[in-house]
């Protein structure tokens, strides 16, 4: 049996959610949401390491639209973000629209509408096809020989074991990244030795993280502009702040400061400085924050190794230096897919153009939102729409906002079909990589998730999230172009 909806959306996050209110809002009320797993959240749900939290202020990474008070700390945990998704999904009735346990196995474009085909075995035809699945979904283990014979508990930090009580083992953590500066510092409290495998130090910056008092949040409520004005003043520093990436020499200055005090105060060995200092130029790779992970790795039970793993023999590992630890767990630390996690997909647009050959020399979108060639198709949080500074709910926001009028644009025009004008689309993707050549992430001395398998930075937006914004409140149906469609049920 084959169903048919409006607009069919691929995932039930943040990204998804959004788009789901504001096609509501559009007049589009027939939507359907297909979700891979159990429940709603995305990255919220998949991550649940301890010590899980965002690292943009929790009045800021939330909806403009659904404002929320009651946030408990100034720093959200994982459980509260999923907490305040889950409360707007109930609001808003979008579990109705939800289909759990359902990932996409296939779609293609028959020239008037989507058909859309999952590994369950549920089809589905549509208008309109958006991809809300995220970047940080595809965990990333690296292919290290001897890894399938690790004798304990292994497993990515996306996919947390808890039913493996840590207490007492010698674990090992590969990687340094937001998730492991996020779960080393709760494991190490009661581990007997954490091991972290270091293939490049990271610059960690105190953040004004604490509770948020009582009374400030029956303020937030009785008063909601008070919250509205936070939001704002999170919102002006967090863009002041990108002057760090544009290599500003007193912001650059202030923030070395900021890791280096912070370093200096836990760390007293000059060689252990030594390890934990940096090689490449602060913004060339994300900036973690955290305002215990240096005194972490100054307790006994905690060594850094500089080095990544070069090999496993049963629960003995070996980094890239010759150097061997034995240990009772493994975790993965590595990151995610990111810059191939959607052409992974198997999507077919017009003319049998597969988004794996459109994307062969790399991720390019309209505004980082349309694909030429995929008519009626929106990809969200994707080619350069990425943060690695600001609040990436902005983002979204923006564009759900240029889809809608477009959309509403479009329905007026009575037009039926709308494609991504390849001209303008090839434009803005020159542009992306003009505005990368001398940015910090490209010279900054250092290899990123943020770049391709050619070492091109497809992933991030190169300025501030207001230029961002101001681009897609100004742009509509003209950066589209109208298509007759052929074939099928229209």
């Amino acid at each position: 049996m084959e169903h048919s909806t409006d607009m069919l959306i691929v995932g039930a996050g943040f990204t998804g959610l959004t788009m789901s209110i504001e096609a509501r809002k559009r007049g589009i009320s027939d939507i359907t949401i297909l979700e891979k797993t159990g429940g709603i959240s995305g990255t919220w749900r998949e991550n649940t390491y301890p010590g899980v939290a965002c690292d943009i202020p929790s009045h800021l990474y939330s909806m403009a639209s659904h404002p929320n008070p009651d946030w408990p700390r100034a720093y959200a945990g994982g459980d509260e973000i999923q907490a305040y998704l889950q409360k707007i999904c109930r609001e808003e009735g979008l579990y109705d629209l939800c289909h759990f346990h359902q990932q996409l196995k296939s779609a293609r474009w028959d020239g008037g509408r989507w058909h859309i085909e999952t590994d369950e075995g549920q089809r589905w035809t549509a208008r309109f096809l958006v991809s809300a699945i995220g970047a940080l979904h595809l965990p990333s283990i690296p292919d290290v020989p001897g890894a399938n014979g690790f004798p304990g508990p292994c497993f990515h930090s996306a996919q947390w074991d808890h039913d493996v009580d840590l207490a007492g083992k010698r674990i090992a953590a590969v990687g340094t990244g937001a998730s492991v500066v996020q779960f080393v510092p709760e494991i190490a409290k009661t581990a007997a030795q954490v091991t972290i495998f270091q293939r490049a130090a990271p610059y960690v910056l105190p953040r004004p993280d604490g509770p948020i008092a009582p009374w400030l949040r029956k303020l937030y409520r009785r008063v909601p502009p008070m919250a509205r004005l936070r939001r704002k003043l999170n919102y002006m520093f967090f863009e002041y702040r990108h002057r760090v990436f544009r290599g500003q020499k007193r912001m650059v200055a202030f923030a070395m400061k900021m890791w280096r005090d912070a370093l200096e105060k836990e760390i007293t060995d000059p060689q252990d400085r030594q390890t934990l200092t940096p090689d490449y130029r602060i913004g060339c790779k994300r900036i973690l924050s955290s305002n215990d992970w240096c005194s972490t790795l100054a307790r006994d039970n905690v060594t850094v190794v500089p080095n990544g793993v070069a090999s496993i023999d049963g629960d003995q590992i070996t980094a890239s230096d010759g150097s061997q630890r034995q240990v009772d767990v493994l975790i993965w630390g590595a990151g995610f897919h990111v810059t191939d996690a959607v052409q992974r997909l198997d999507i077919t647009g017009a003319d049998g153009l597969a988004l794996r050959d459109a994307w062969a020399d790399g991720m390019q979108a309209n505004l980082g939102t349309a694909i030429a060639g995929f008519p009626n198709f929106f990809i969200l949080l994707d080619p350069h729409t990425g943060l690695g500074r600001n609040s990436v709910v902005l983002m979204i926001e923006a564009q759900v906002s240029h889809i809608g009028r477009a959309l509403e644009q479009k329905s007026r025009d009575k037009l039926r079909v709308i494609a991504p004008d390849a001209a303008k689309q090839a434009a803005f993707t020159q542009e992306m990589q003009d505005r990368h050549v001398d940015s910090i992430w490209q010279t900054g001395g250092c290899t990123s998730w943020y770049q391709d398998a050619d070492g091109r930075n497809t992933t991030l937006w190169p300025g501030i999230v207001a230029e961002f914004e101001k681009r897609m409140a100004q742009s509509g149906l003209e950066q589209y172009t109208p298509v007759t469609p052929q074939g099928g049920a229209h």
